[in-house]
């Protein structure tokens, strides 16, 4: 082996050391957000610290939905330490199976106008987690909604009313059978001036395969990769200069 390829693979060991090092502090940082209530009650909850505030959420073990998903915390954590590129402040936000409702809650807290979306059967978690952890704490209170991916999405929100700054999402992917739904979803409310930012988990190729169907319709910037917690979060934004209203 001639010196430089042996330089290059230093090189290269050394960025992935770098790498590395890099991810496990961030995922550290990030999971640091969460804490277990020291006492027991009659209501059990798991704590969180965004924007020096305590955030309490409810958990439902029996669905999916109603779990709390790593991904959601990567995604806050984002958007709290990302404030100067990022501000909520006054945006119109859409969470798109919003699960618990952490994304949803830090968002408000941030100051953002939120609308937060899930399925009809964890729309009662959801609800009793948000308006828990935004009553008297936000500038504006956070609307909770079913919404059906690609069923009816026209007629709650209508562009000609409903144009939203941001759609965030959270581990939306696993083990979901409207995956086309989903992108529907995301390629009617992303218009002109929308950002998406989505962090998903990476468990299994259908994730890779609805990333890649995912990159024909939107522009696609990685934020984050954290292999130790197998999850990346992405800002998306239109390809093409659809108009705003239809």
């Amino acid at each position: 082996m001639d010196t430089q390829q042996s330089n290059a693979r230093k090189e290269d060991s050394n960025t992935k050391e770098e790498d590395a090092a890099v991810d496990a502090e961030l995922a550290k940082a990030i999971m640091s957000r969460s804490f277990h209530p020291s006492i027991l009650g009659p209501e059990p909850w798991e704590g969180y610290i965004f924007s020096d505030l305590e955030i309490r959420i409810k958990e439902s073990t029996d669905l999916y939905g109603a779990v709390l998903w790593p991904s959601a915390m990567v995604l806050c954590h984002f958007l709290e330490t990302n404030r100067d590129e990022h501000n909520m402040m006054d945006k119109n936000v859409i969470e798109l199976g919003a699960g618990t409702g952490l994304v949803s809650i830090v968002s408000s807290l941030l100051g953002a106008k939120v609308t937060s979306t899930d399925l009809p059967d964890v729309l009662g978690n959801l609800q009793y987690n948000v308006m828990r952890n935004t009553k008297g704490r936000c500038k504006y209170i956070p609307v909770v909604t079913e919404l059906f991916w690609g069923q009816e999405v026209e007629q709650h929100f209508p562009r000609a009313t409903h144009c939203f700054d941001y759609i965030l999402a959270a581990d939306v992917v696993y083990s979901h059978p409207y995956l086309e739904e989903l992108m529907d979803t995301f390629d009617y409310l992303c218009q002109e001036n929308t950002q998406i930012l989505w962090a998903m988990r990476f468990r299994l190729d259908k994730e890779n395969r609805f990333v890649d169907r995912f990159r024909q319709r939107f522009n696609l910037e990685e934020l984050y990769n954290l292999p130790s917690l197998s999850i990346k979060l992405y800002r998306a934004w239109r390809r093409d200069e659809r108009a705003t209203t239809s």
